[in-house]
């Protein structure tokens, strides 16, 4: 099994229990005891996109602290609620945070208002430091009415009166490190094709655009954790030799070289496949300062050859040590490389998503004879069309 070289292991803050409800298709969802990776598998429609956007909300509306943009950017309000605002009009979800001194709980409800947009009708936290995870604290409520989440505000030390700044921080930086990956567009007007400033390379954009930035500072920082990634690039794809990476003028754009060819390979000339895997590699292998804490892959399976699929899975399974990490995949193969208890059947039910979690004791026998993807795909799981 292949492993990411990563920084000391260390407890993080982790999402334990999550609760949605109202959103798109998640009417009411329910998920307690998540683990690290967690595995979405379904038919098409199942709502496995809508959960994973409903982490793009919270990272906008915390990390960004701009959920009137990500609302205007999907359509507007109505559109974000189950069956309209004429059916449903509030959006609440409830956080329970897992952290080294116990618990931290954040709930919010956004109500429809006009026009077409959202307002907080409640939002609250409550730290418990116990050793167990479970809490009868006393909820702070940040009050109602306002268009942003003030728990942001919180966290700098700003409005509330008698607020846990401490607790509020726990819940910004978890939750507003949420990052959404999917690096479907390899077209010819794909960000990975294009020239970028070589200073753009904080973070992974979430379509894998400033990849050659990315690469460049790794190349001059730490070069060891570079020649990891092409190390494990050519694992799946032997005619990679190296990326080629030069500034000009303060751009940079993505080129590597072949073992058959003395010139060098510019992104626009790369197979889809090739870029997507670029890019999962790079980003299971970035250092801790340049990852997210909750990581989000939409089908990272789209255009991988199996055995660069097997590869992947190994990296989200080994990374998911340090990094809290949602996949959602239609791939038996990639569900393969995951134990059950790790995997959630989505389903829609009339509209609704119903999630299932089965456990390996329950499917002993059934183990004994076939993978968990052979599971899914036998229907013993549930989730077909």
């Amino acid at each position: 099994m292949v492993r990411a070289q990563i920084m000391t292991a260390k407890e993080l803050n982790k999402i334990k229990n999550i609760r949605i409800k109202g959103f798109r298709s998640l009417l009411d969802v329910e998920i307690n005891g998540l683990p690290s990776p967690v595995v979405l598998i379904g038919a098409n429609g199942s709502g496995k996109s809508n959960f994973i956007k409903f982490f793009d909300l919270i990272g906008w509306m915390i990390g960004a602290n701009k959920l009137g943009e990500f609302v205007q950017r999907q359509g507007g309000a109505d559109d974000q609620l189950f069956g309209g605002s004429k059916v449903n009009e509030r959006i609440s979800a409830e956080f329970a945070i897992q952290t080294l001194r116990g618990r931290t709980d954040y709930k919010f409800s956004l109500s429809y208002a006009h026009p077409d947009r959202f307002i907080f009708v409640d939002e609250a936290y409550r730290p418990s430091p116990t050793v167990e995870f479970q809490t009868s604290a006393n909820w702070k409520h940040l009050g109602s009415g306002h268009p942003e989440a003030r728990i942001v505000e919180v966290a700098k030390g700003r409005s509330v009166s008698g607020a846990n700044r401490t607790s509020a921080d726990t819940i910004v930086t978890l939750l507003g490190n949420c990052a959404v990956y999917q690096f479907h567009d390899t077209s010819d007007n794909s960000q990975m094709k294009k020239y970028w400033d070589a200073y753009e390379n904080t973070y992974l954009r979430s379509d894998g655009g400033n990849l050659a930035p990315i690469l460049l500072r790794l190349e001059r920082e730490e070069p060891h954790r570079l020649d990891l990634i092409c190390d494990q690039i050519r694992r799946a794809l032997p005619i990679f030799d190296r990326f080629e990476l030069h500034e000009n003028s303060g751009k940079v754009m993505l080129r590597w070289k072949s073992h058959e060819l003395e010139k060098s390979i510019g992104a626009h000339l790369s197979s889809d496949g090739s870029l997507r895997y670029f890019a999962l590699v790079t980003l299971l292998n970035l250092p801790n300062e340049m990852i997210p804490d909750v990581v989000l892959l939409d089908e990272p399976e789209l255009g991988l050859h199996p055995s660069a699929l097997a590869l992947i899975g190994d990296l989200i399974r080994a990374r998911a040590t340090e990094r809290q990490i949602i996949v959602a995949t239609q791939s038996p193969l990639l569900a393969d490389i995951f134990d059950l208890n790790e995997v959630f059947v989505l389903e829609s039910t009339c509209g609704q998503t119903r999630v299932q979690r089965f456990s390996d004791d329950e499917y002993r026998h059934w183990l004994e004879q076939y993978s968990t993807g052979e599971l899914w795909q036998k229907n013993l799981l549930g989730g077909r069309p």
